[in-house]
């Protein structure tokens, strides 16, 4: 009797405890799905905390990243320790890989050709980290820094004889002071360019991006700063010892370059305006090829200044040691070749002169025999420059803007540019673009949240490594800071948009140095340069590069893929840098990651590093 009851219990609960179950899996189904349908805000919630906790923190002097960050494991545990790089001898302190003066004095003279970019050979890079000199200190903030110099940092006295009495650079104790004078302008640029701003539309916007030839210390494109235009200084390593090392220190856009033998590193219709201060360009030489060079990167409706030789010869003929009739030919062949060009002569009085391009071609007496052959007018990179004229790009009206008209600035840094607009930039559209925009006001909120000295002044020479749309610069646009976006001659040509959107750049290949003294630069942001130039050249010798350029205390910051991220982290951790990866701002399953370093300090001299400042 016992054996039936219980079998009989047994029947009871088996079809129940069946009912139960399947009665659970139907609730947890129907759970699932709730959530699923984005009614449920579990995910969401979740997701917003992990975007806070991985970037909500600041990045100080001496970084402690690890109880900020959720670190990111590299994966080759079977790969031996990083290699360790040494420092470099001193001797290499101020060194510049494609401007060295012992290989560029095995090149000609013709054409400043020993001037230009000589690169070493693979077998003869350095593969050495570039010290500081000792006493090394972080420059003055902007714009201080426009007035003041550490002696420390640029530890070279000869043009404060050499040009003392045109008042470039004075030393006073232990820092340099820049009155703000140039040769043409010993008694300050400012008023130099108040006289400008009489002919030309510098106050309203019209004019935002110029070109300084032959810049010195760049005091000229410091002082139009504060009128909101960016100018593009340059100057060649010659006798005028560390002139663009000095703009660089002071805040100011410079780069190594010289007008010689081949095209400037700029795009076609990229500036505004040009000026020439006594620069000592022989304009007339080779035919007039390096005024045609000048109306190349010109854009149309733009100015061009000189003022020096041989503008003024009546008066000063005598002083430059030259005949009446010599510097008498030279203007007038100046003349000659500016109708040539399509300039009309605007106004001249004392030592300046100023022409500005015609917006179109409809009235330009140029036979076809001047004109180019070539069908892309910026593909310049070690092209060599040619004795012939640009074409103007093709207009429908006698009053268009050749190249589409551009709006005044700051408009212009989000409208759509002229070259996107018109469909001549491969796979950017109008949409792609605006929406290209706001992907880099995010991304470059999310650096602010990871290191809170980006926006300000602490971080003042920016540098975009692989600029793209100038998204980056367009959302980090402020007085306190300028960008230097580099595009590479390997990725597509964006540099024409960057110019139109009011921004200022660079063609470079970072399989070779880049054309600035040691220690010029704040900040870098490399976004996806490694996966570009993955099985092009070697990352050792791209971060090395990047270490060289850098500031002391100075930042960077990597996005790219994983993968890369962790080759890059590896080599990064022999040379000095405090890094730390954090997932990228949408979460840890996107396969992009963000790397942060921060060069530690050091100067030239044994057992003197530390990540803090001494």
């Amino acid at each position: 009797m016992a054996t039936k009851h219980n079998q009989s219990g047994s029947r009871t609960r088996g079809p129940l405890s069946i009912f139960a179950v399947i009665g659970l899996c139907c609730f947890f189904y129907i759970l699932g799905a709730w959530q699923r349908s984005g009614f449920g805000k579990g995910d969401g919630i979740a997701l917003e905390v992990t975007k806070h906790s991985q970037t909500d923190c600041n990045i100080f002097t001496n970084l402690n990243f690890e109880t900020h960050h959720n670190d990111v494991e590299i994966v080759e545990h079977s790969e031996p320790k990083a290699k360790v790089f040494k420092p470099c001898d001193a001797k290499y302190t101020d060194y510049t890989p494609c401007q060295e003066q012992d290989r560029a004095m095995k090149f000609p003279r013709e054409n400043m050709i020993y001037r230009e970019r000589h690169c070493p050979p693979v077998e003869e890079k350095l593969h050495c980290l570039i010290p500081a000199p000792k006493g090394y200190m972080t420059p003055f903030e902007w714009p201080k820094s426009r007035d003041y110099v550490h002696y420390a940092n640029v530890p070279h006295k000869s043009l404060t004889v050499e040009k003392a009495v045109q008042n470039w650079v004075q030393f006073k104790g232990n820092v340099f002071k820049f009155p703000g004078g140039g040769t043409m302008f010993p008694q300050g640029a400012d008023a130099y360019i108040d006289e400008l701003a009489s002919v030309i539309p510098i106050a309203d916007g019209s004019v935002r991006t110029a070109l300084d030839t032959g810049c010195g210390v760049a005091s000229w494109g410091a002082y139009m700063l504060k009128r909101n235009v960016l100018a593009m200084s340059f100057a060649p390593r010659d006798n005028h010892e560390a002139q663009v090392q000095f703009a660089l220190e002071r805040g100011v856009p410079a780069v190594i370059g010289v007008l010689g033998s081949i095209n400037l590193p700029y795009p076609s219709r990229a500036f505004d305006m040009a000026q020439c201060s006594r620069c000592l360009i022989p304009w007339t030489a080779n035919d007039g090829m390096y005024l045609m060079e000048v109306d190349r990167v010109l854009r149309p409706g733009g100015y061009w200044v000189l003022s020096g030789p041989p503008i003024n010869w009546k008066t000063y003929y005598q002083t430059w040691k030259r005949s009446k009739e010599e510097v008498k030919a030279e203007q007038r062949k100046i003349e000659e070749l500016a109708e040539q060009l399509c300039w009309e002569k605007k106004y001249e009085k004392g030592d300046i002169a100023i022409w500005r391009k015609k917006v179109n071609d409809k009235s330009c007496p140029r036979k076809s025999a001047d004109i180019c052959k070539s069908s892309d007018t910026d593909d310049v990179w070690y092209k060599n420059m040619e004795t012939c004229i640009t074409p103007y790009p093709k207009v429908s009206s006698a009053n268009e803007v050749a190249g589409g008209e551009l709006k005044k600035f700051p408009a212009r840094l989000l409208a759509v540019p002229p070259r996107i607009a018109k469909g001549l930039v491969e796979g950017v559209s109008a949409e792609s673009y605006q929406g290209d925009s706001k992907l880099w006001k995010k991304h470059v909120n999310a650096y602010k949240r990871i290191n809170k000295l980006i926006g300000t002044a602490r971080y003042r020479n920016v540098m975009d490594m692989n600029a793209g749309l100038g998204g980056f610069a367009a959302a980090l646009e402020s007085p306190k800071s300028w960008v230097m976006n580099v595009v590479p001659t390997i990725a597509t040509n964006t540099l024409g948009v960057i110019y139109e959107r009011g921004l200022i750049g660079i063609y470079h290949d970072w399989c070779e140095g880049f054309s600035s003294y040691p220690r010029t630069y704040d900040l870098i942001h490399a976004n996806g340069v490694f996966s570009l130039y993955q099985n092009k050249c070697n990352f050792e010798d791209i971060l090395l590069e990047m270490d060289r350029i850098l500031r002391p205390e100075g930042a960077v910051i990597f996005r790219d893929e994983v993968d890369v991220i962790n080759k890059v982290r590896k080599i990064a951790g022999g040379m000095r840098w405090d890094t730390k990866m954090i997932d990228h701002e949408d979460g840890p399953l996107v396969p992009q990651k963000i790397l942060v370093a921060v060069k530690q300090y050091w100067v030239g001299g044994a057992g003197n590093s530390t990540s803090s400042k001494e």
